[in-house]
């Protein structure tokens, strides 16, 4: 599964978009140097999250949206069209 498609679906899950997921992230205090677990703990806790599910946010929330060139077209597990994902909602993105 791409990591756009792990955000989409937690979107579909949770009713919340990535960014949305980072503001809350900001308002609990996490940030760029935060660790893993405390972020997973959270979102599995609040939000019913796995741990893939939870990482793919983690990744925006402490990285940013941008991905490795390797995972781009790579036709690997998390193979994306582009090195920047899409955080503002499924509906929203204009790749579609």
């Amino acid at each position: 599964m791409s990591f756009q498609a792990y955000l989409d679906n937690i979107e579909e899950k949770t009713g919340l978009t990535p960014r949305q997921f980072i503001d809350l992230a900001r308002e609990r205090g996490f940030d760029s140097s935060t660790k893993a677990t405390p972020i997973v703990q959270w979102l599995a806790e609040d939000y019913g999250l796995g741990r893939g599910h939870a990482m793919a946010l983690v990744h925006v929330i402490t990285k940013g949206p941008k991905i490795s060139a390797t995972h781009v077209d790579s036709g690997g597990v998390h193979s994306d069209p582009t090195d920047t994902l899409w955080l503002d909602g499924k509906a929203t993105n204009p790749a579609g």
